[in-house]
């Protein structure tokens, strides 16, 4: 018989298809062995064709992505699964009170696939930019036998911790950026509209002006010359660089440059490391095998030396040995990090360690970053301050220079 299956490759990538086998059980083993995570699988006619029956059956996903979307929503079902209440009759609860109109759609189509026979986690997979394969696969992993509230509170909760790292961050920056902005945008009105005022004013009194000063006299002439060409140049570079680094050549190198800067590498290392910790550890904790679960992590890092990394890890445990020492060659996970991965491997609780790691080294990068920060501050502000400082002394030296004279000469 026939089996119309939907699921994630190990890079991450959603496939569908036919597979041939006598039973669903043998089926999904199949696909497993070719590498693929199976999230819903249902046996269908043998005229059946291949792409009628998958529009048919699946709507296209809300092309929305928010964590903290999604953990609102996981923490509700699981208050509602905890209070007894049937799956179908906690979505549509849900969905009731849902006031997100980028949410809600997703929530009805959810709860459609869940009365229409689908599991739950196969309804979550029909929408990847909200629940990823992460997501599904902790939300089978409670289907199959685990505690289900206990694993959506999990779930949820590293939904919110990602959501809260992401808007500290991004928090942290604003100021930082807000001063740089600032700053440049008063330059640029210094050099384009003060400067040949004064150029026009030094040019009338025929000044001798210094070295500084003319410099700064020239550039303004320049750009008031040549601004339509600085600006295609300017526009022309900004797209060149955008699509350079949306390739595999470019990702790579932003990837490597973002692990290796001074203090910023260490936070970035610290951060993905955390990441791929937490993932790990949720998804061994639920029972998922182990080279299943580094697939999964492998498309989770958001890094490319990240994903080559984990990819190296795999390698070693189908070989039969030990992760750590991949982590340890590597240089990208520091090393009291991998010895805790050492001791989790030697006792048998991985998970757990991964996740107690995970919940320690969150909190510390999120002071880390806060820290540096706060002294990025008064950097830019220095910074900022000998370039503004040094165009107005450039500009007010003339000035002295001639009331010196004119003193003098008195």
């Amino acid at each position: 018989m026939k089996w119309r299956y939907e699921g994630y490759d190990l890079a991450g990538s959603r496939v569908r298809g036919l597979i041939d086998a006598d039973s669903r059980r043998l089926g999904e083993a199949k696909l497993r062995d070719q590498g693929v995570f199976v999230i819903s699988m249902r046996e269908t006619r043998q005229e059946e064709g291949d792409g009628g029956a998958v529009k048919s059956a699946y709507a296209p996903a809300i092309r929305v992505r928010d964590p903290r979307q999604a953990a609102s929503f996981l923490k509700q079902m699981a208050l509602l699964v905890n209070a007894g209440t049937p799956l179908a009759d906690a979505l549509i609860a849900v969905e009731r009170q849902c006031a997100d109109d980028a949410m809600k759609p997703v929530l009805t189509d959810i709860r459609r696939r869940v009365e229409e026979g689908a599991s739950f986690s196969e309804a979550l997979g029909a929408h990847p930019r909200k629940f990823d394969p992460v997501v599904c696969t902790l939300v089978a992993a409670g289907e199959s036998g685990a505690d289900m509230r206990d694993i959506l509170v999990r779930v949820a909760a590293m939904l919110d911790r990602q959501a809260q790292l992401r808007a500290a961050m991004v928090g942290a920056m604003v100021y930082p950026l807000t001063l740089v902005s600032v700053c440049m945008i008063v330059l640029v009105l210094v050099v384009t509209i003060v400067l040949p005022r004064f150029g026009e004013l030094f040019g009338s009194m025929s000044v001798p002006l210094p070295a500084s000063t003319r410099m700064l006299l020239d550039m303004s002439a320049f750009l008031q010359a040549y601004w339509w060409g600085m600006s295609l140049l300017t526009i022309v570079g900004t797209a060149g660089s955008i699509w350079w680094l949306r390739t595999d050549a470019g990702r790579r190198w932003l990837d490597g440059a973002a692990v290796r800067m001074p203090r910023f590498g260490a936070i970035n290392r610290a951060f993905l490391t955390a990441r791929v910790a937490r993932v790990l550890g949720l998804l061994l904790e639920a029972k998922v095998p182990l080279s299943d679960a580094l697939g999964l992590v492998r498309s989770a890092t958001g890094n490319t030396l990240y994903t080559e990394l984990v990819c190296k890890v795999e390698e070693a445990v189908e070989r039969g040995e030990p992760m750590h020492r991949e982590m340890i060659d590597s240089g990208l996970m520091p090393p009291s990090f991998c010895e805790l991965v050492q001791t989790g491997e030697s006792s048998g609780r991985l998970g757990e360690v991964l996740t107690s790691a995970a919940d320690f080294m969150e909190i510390e990068n999120e002071a880390l970053a806060k820290q540096l920060t706060k002294m990025l501050e008064p950097m830019i502000l220095a910074v900022m301050g000998l370039l503004v400082g040094g165009v107005a002394i450039s500009m007010f030296l003339p000035l002295f220079d001639l009331t010196a004279s004119a003193g003098g000469g008195r």
